[in-house]
């Protein structure tokens, strides 16, 4: 597989996302700081985006039903060389079917998300899954 975004910049201005049929626009200015995603929370969203595209995925492979998903991430950035060191997500999965299982679902998105594979390369992963 491929994936293919585009992205401008205008000096003194913000910055524009062109990814398929939609368009992001993120921060590269103080004056928009408090406003507009910057690239490292761009980074933990597309974190955040492939775990939960994942539990829509395997709620058809593993034959759970759920009502909705949500997750928290924050991290830790270092100074010096400037990345991330640490990544913290708490998933809560909204769904009283009793065939879900949360140890195993925590297993196949470890080893099945392509950017949580792709970032554990890079830095620590702590995590706490619920079910409610």
């Amino acid at each position: 597989m491929e994936y293919s975004i585009a992205a401008t910049s205008v000096a003194k201005n913000d910055a524009l996302l062109d990814i398929k049929k939609s368009s992001i626009a993120f921060g590269t200015t103080k004056k928009t700081a408090d406003e507009l995603p910057n690239p490292a929370e761009l980074f933990l969203s597309a974190f955040a985006a492939c775990i939960l595209k994942n539990v829509e995925r395997f709620s058809v492979l593993m034959h759970f039903e759920y009502d909705k998903a949500a997750i928290k991430v924050n991290a830790i950035r270092l100074e010096s060389p400037p990345r991330m060191e640490n990544i913290h997500y708490e998933l809560t999965i909204f769904s009283k079917d009793k065939k879900l299982n949360l140890e195993l679902l925590k297993k196949n998105i470890e080893k099945f998300g392509t950017i949580f594979n792709t970032v554990q390369q890079s830095c620590s992963i702590s995590r706490i899954l619920i079910k409610r």
